[in-house]
């Protein structure tokens, strides 16, 4: 096999394997860890559908599986606390007359849930806060537009209330969800651009690009607001299932099968999709591949459907791009997989990624920590910076009106708040005639730089303030019987040494939560800029 560039590549037993040896990288030791048992969730009734979906959703409050159910399709809600046995009477969500075939929470409502179904509907229910008690039946919208079973949905990545769907009809339509309508019978665009079913859907970071694989074997890169084809991509020696964007690295990973049926994974250029960059054979398994990508880590993950092992890779943008790192395996073989947001995770233990393994051969679910080795206790800055949050960047009307922007970052540091957003504001064409809104924008701008001056002066102040009562009583912590410890002759001894050591670690501690405070500040300052600017320029 042959790279874009003309490099011979081999399948990961012969190369690839080889690579973590002389590659430094923090994620080099990543292991997973699976629950004990009483933190799995046992006696779960897991679908017995053949549909190549996850089957579970998953967000820091709730955990949502597909069951079965008489009469129609069903699938359970259950608090992410309530672990151990389920109770065979457990209420479910059941509204639906078909099969469910995919469910998939709002990424900025942990109480708002959507699935779509084999009954050619796509519903949106809200889940109490308290403890489910008897079964939902009643949805608070119904989607009605497919003329065959649903079997994908996704949730636009910054946008809030804006729904994709497709289905066996070979269309995608495109909801907003922001009407008082408890049944929408016409979407805001179809697009129909595929000449068969739709396997994967997957959106860049500020959702202004949608890639899609199909049956017919092709990669199709989207323009979702207008549905415009932008391109279109297939290998004969890869057949695609399906496709992800890899966050910012301007690349796409694909999953399939080779020439030779063997599990197969793809890189291609977002720019370029003539020709894949790098393709890996794995193995020679049947079960389709799950991929999975963390933007913070720029790690990937690939689930088999059918066996219990997890590959890990690290993605990078020089050659080779794709770096295996290690394997996850169990005994017990998985049919679907949820995964938790990263403002779920347990930053306590290092935990970069989360597994929920559905296990129907035992009714079981099972959690799967991913965690990168660290002795300090500590909060580890270096694996987690900041991250999408749970609050939408746009609304469903500006993001339809042609508005793109990031995701609103968060930080993973416990006890802290929303710090940021990634809006990109176009760049203003200097005006050759002064006008009004030009002076009022310039006046404005004088004012917020000279407030912006005075309230860092004052942070300066008091900073500077801080610092030095820190270091007075820094000082006096270390006088004993009158003599600074840091003024007294070289140590001599071992122990005397390591003391030494640790209270300069202390120190370095104390000065580099000093840093990251003033740099809060100085972001927090940014922000109010750019909000500032934008009003300026509105009035």
């Amino acid at each position: 096999m042959k790279g874009k560039d003309g490099a011979c590549l081999t399948p990961r037993g012969t190369s690839m394997s080889w690579h973590p040896q002389y590659r430094s990288s923090k994620f080099r030791h990543v292991y997973g860890r699976p629950a004990s048992k009483e933190k799995c969730y046992d006696c779960v009734p897991i679908t017995s559908s053949v549909h190549d979906n996850h089957f579970c959703t998953v967000n820091p409050r709730f955990i949502a599986v597909v069951t079965e159910c008489a009469g129609g399709g069903a699938f359970l809600v259950i608090p992410i606390s309530q672990t151990g046995k389920l109770d065979p009477h457990y209420p479910r969500v059941c509204g639906h007359k078909g099969n469910v075939l995919d469910i998939k929470w709002s990424p900025f409502d942990d109480f708002v849930i959507a699935s779509c179904s084999e009954d050619a509907t796509v519903k949106i229910w809200d889940i109490p806060k308290h403890l489910l008690t008897k079964n939902i039946t009643s949805a608070r919208k119904e989607l009605l537009g497919h003329s065959r079973r649903v079997g994908l949905i996704e949730w636009h990545p910054t946008a809030s209330n804006v729904l994709f769907s497709t289905g066996y009809d070979y269309k995608i339509m495109v909801w907003n969800l922001d009407t008082k309508e408890p049944v929408i019978q016409n979407p805001v665009k179809i697009i129909g651009c595929h000449k068969d079913v739709i396997l994967s859907m997957s959106f860049n970071m500020d959702g202004s690009l949608l890639a899609t694989a199909c049956r017919d074997r092709k990669i199709r890169l989207l323009e979702p607001r207008s549905g415009a084809l932008l391109q279109e991509a297939s290998s004969k020696s890869h057949r695609v299932n399906k496709v992800l964007f890899l966050g910012n690295m301007k690349k796409l990973l694909s999953t399939g099968t080779s020439r030779w049926n063997n599990r197969q994974i793809a890189l291609w250029d977002q720019g370029d999709l003539s020709v894949p960059l790098v393709e890996e054979d794995l193995d020679g398994s049947s079960g389709l591949l799950f991929p999975f990508y963390d933007a913070d880590t720029h790690m990937l993950y690939v689930v088999g459907k059918g066996d219990g092992n997890i590959r890990y890779y690290e993605i990078s943008a020089e050659r080779p791009h794709l770096t295996y790192l290690m394997e996850f395996r169990s005994p017990l073989p998985q049919k679907g997989i949820g995964i938790m947001p990263k403002r779920g995770l347990d930053v306590s233990s290092c935990e970069i990624f989360r597994f929920y393994k559905l296990i129907p051969g035992k009714s079981l679910i099972e959690p799967v920590s991913m965690i990168v080795p660290r002795r300090s206790e500590s909060y580890q800055e270096d694996i987690y910076p900041m991250t999408a949050g749970a609050q939408p960047a746009l609304s469903a009307q500006e993001w339809l009106n042609g508005i793109n922007k990031g995701p609103i970052l968060v930080s993973l540091r416990p006890g802290s708040e929303i710090l940021s957003s990634l809006p990109q504001f176009p760049e203003r064409e200097p005006s050759l005639q002064p006008t009004e809104s030009n002076w009022y924008r310039d006046r404005t701008e004088r004012m917020v730089a000279k407030e912006i001056q005075k309230l860092s002066g004052i942070q300066e102040k008091r900073s500077q303030r801080k610092v030095a009562e820190r270091l007075q009583e820094d000082r006096h912590s270390r006088l004993s019987n009158g003599l600074d410890l840091f003024e007294c002759p070289p140590p001599k001894t071992e122990n005397e040494l390591l003391q030494m050591f640790y209270r300069q670690q202390e120190e370095i501690r104390r000065l580099r939560e000093l840093v990251n405070q003033r740099d809060v500040q100085i972001t927090q300052l940014e922000l109010e800029i750019k909000n500032i600017r934008v009003d300026s320029v509105r009035h």
